[in-house]
Formats: C-alpha cells, structure tokens, sequence
C-alpha cells in the first residue's frame, strides 16, 4: 500500500480512530450539512448526500444524528454556511500534499494549514500547485471479505470501473470521477452498499521518504486532520514495509 490509505492505516492501529470519534462526527455533520443544502435533502436524488450518508453508516454514526445534519441544511439555519477550500503544498521530503476543508471561516483555516506545513518544514503553495500530480477519481471500497478479488474486478469492469485494488483487507474500485454514482449503485445491487465512495485524489507518481522523513510527514498530516475544518488530506508518498512496522511499533 501507498500514499495516505497507508498514513491511514498506522493511526488506526495506533488507536487514533477511536479517541477522534467525535472529531470525525464534526466532519461528517458538515458534510451532510453543505451536501443536503446544495441539492435535494433526499440522498437517492442526490449523490453527494448518499456519498455522505455512506461515510457517516460505516463510521457508526447515529440514524438521528445524520437525520437532523440533513434536515439542518435542508432547513437553510444560519451559522450552517461552510466554503469548500482546497489546500496544496509540499510537505517534508517533498510530498505533494492536497488538503480539502469546509470552513465557516478562510482566514482561520488557511492559517492552521499554512502553520503545520511550516512546522513540519513543508511549504504551502498556490492552487494548482500540485494537483497537476494527481487524477481526480471516483473510488469505491468494500471489505475484502465482500468477494473474491477475481470476483470483484469482474464486477468492477462491468459496471464501467477503471481498475481495483485488492489487498488483505478491501478492494478499492478506481473509476472516472463522473462515472462514480453509476458504477456505485451497479455494484451496490450486487454486493449491498460498500464501506466509502467517494471523489478523491489519486497521485499519479509516488515519493519514497525514509524513516526520519516518513514520522514528521505522519505527524503533519495528523495535525491537519485534527483540524475541525479539514475534511480530507491527499499525499503522494511511498513508506518501505521496514519504516511502516517501525513507525506502527
């Protein structure tokens, strides 16, 4: 594995999942939020609210809790307006980085952002300053479990997908950005509805960074997915199976 699943993966076993709980309710409710304002407040007529009402079922959020996000944007209540910002720089080692956010406020965003790249030693940039390194994709995943990897890549081409990933613990389903809702809901039909799905950035080229590098990149994209306001980090790094063990440990 590479790239952030793999960042992913380390703080997961480390525990951070379950003690930023809440944190990862904020960011759901603000999706759920400025996804049930921007379209229809049902998610069959809108596929950014199913795509988020997805992350919110496999992050065990309750059906209430997700219910009164939607019907609060639907409703239009004030202090609800976040502003979809997006984020790019290097970080150490010279990892592109992409950060989204939804924000209510620019200024106190772009500084928390600007201040964990200049702490890690990185440096923010222009919009459009790194994306140019990675494809904008939709990606669909299931537990490994779910079926065969023959089994899935099968389906996967059928309903229109790119490729699949598949490792010991999910299959990961790479489509166009805007052949996401189709190819979604063909494999939902034949598998039940997957753990994500969702547009994310893909890096075309991966960094390799060594053990040193690898720990202060972790930290910095931890100290921005602390941050209430951002929603997803994108980075286009490679860590050694040695480094990955030493900084799981």
């Amino acid at each position: 594995m590479a790239g952030h699943s793999q960042f992913k993966n380390i703080m997961y076993r480390k525990g951070a999942q379950d003690k930023k709980r809440a944190k990862i309710f904020t960011k759901l409710i603000r999706e759920l939020t400025t996804a049930a304002r921007s379209g229809l407040p049902d998610p069959a007529a809108n596929p950014r609210l199913r795509a988020a009402v997805i992350a919110a079922r496999a992050a065990n959020m309750p059906k209430d809790t997700v219910d009164r996000a939607i019907k609060r944007g639907a409703g239009g209540a004030d202090g609800d307006h976040f502003e979809e910002m997006r984020y790019e720089g290097y970080g150490p080692g010279g990892v592109a980085v992409i950060v989204e956010s939804l924000t209510d406020n620019r200024n106190r965003t772009a500084s928390e952002v600007r201040a964990a790249f200049t702490k890690a030693g990185g440096n923010l940039g222009e919009t459009n300053s790194v994306s140019f390194m990675f494809d904008r994709v939709g990606q669909i995943t299931y537990p490994a479990a779910t079926a065969s990897n023959e089994a899935m890549f099968e389906a996967a081409v059928e309903a229109g997908a790119d490729d699949v990933e598949s490792g010991s613990e999910e299959h990961i389903v790479i489509c166009a950005a805007d052949s996401l809702n189709p190819v979604r809901d063909a494999l939902e039909q034949k598998f039940g509805a997957p753990a994500a799905a969702r547009v994310v950035w893909k890096p075309k080229t991966l960094t390799p960074v060594d053990g040193e590098t690898a720990e202060a990149l972790f930290k910095m994209l931890e100290t921005l997915e602390d941050s209430d306001d951002v929603q997803n980090v994108f980075a286009n790094f490679e860590v050694s199976d040695d480094v990955m063990a030493q900084l799981s440990a």
